[in-house]
């Protein structure tokens, strides 16, 4: 996993009508915090950090002020529920070699067994605990010919080396359910219009 390098600032000033001003200047107000010390209160450039976030579990490197280097990776991320655009983001505050728990979403490969049978994500990202510096992007689990009433578990799926599973192995992340038949869904409306009657 590669590090985004982002200069960020420092910032005093809080509250709505200050976090307005950041955004309006195409900055993010942002929160550092973890390991402890007391949270650091950040101004990070909007375009830069849409890009960085643009990776699950990125890897950031900050540098504050021009002074301090600091590795994080975002926590929460608000965005506009309209425009889509960075609100505010809270970062936690990582050193290299240290492990942390983080989602990483799960991709499938290949086709399930013929008969309209349906996946279902049970869990679209699994948790998993990973050295900071090398956290897995994603995970991909083949579906190749399976049947309805097939699951996969979070055992079944292998890792990276250097994760390992933060979350139940007997968890059920993928399942293949079998297409409901039309005539079915018909007959049953008929006899709910049955029962009103």
């Amino acid at each position: 996993m590669s590090e985004v390098k982002i200069s960020a600032e420092t910032r005093s000033e809080f509250g709505k009508g200050a976090a307005r001003r950041i955004r309006r200047d195409s900055k993010v107000p942002g929160v550092l915090y973890g390991h402890g010390s007391d949270p650091i209160h950040l101004t990070l450039p909007g375009h830069d950090l849409l890009l960085a976030l643009r990776t699950p579990n990125v890897l950031i490197s900050l540098d504050i002020d021009g002074k301090s280097n600091e590795l994080a990776i975002p926590k929460s991320v608000v965005r506009d529920p309209i425009k889509g655009y960075l609100e505010h983001v809270d970062l936690l505050l990582v050193k290299r070699g240290e492990k942390v728990t983080v989602e990483i979403p799960v991709h499938t490969e290949g086709e399930l067994a013929a008969g309209g049978n349906l996946l279902e994500h049970v869990l679209n990202a699994l948790p998993v605990e990973a050295e900071a510096t090398h956290i897995p992007e994603a995970v991909t689990v083949s579906i190749e010919g399976l049947e309805a009433g097939a699951s996969v578990l979070a055992k079944d799926i292998t890792l990276p080396s250097g994760a390992t599973l933060a979350v139940d192995e007997d968890a059920v992340v993928l399942q293949v359910l079998a297409a409901q038949a039309e005539e079915a869904a018909e007959g049953e409306g008929a006899a709910e219009e049955a029962a009103e009657a």
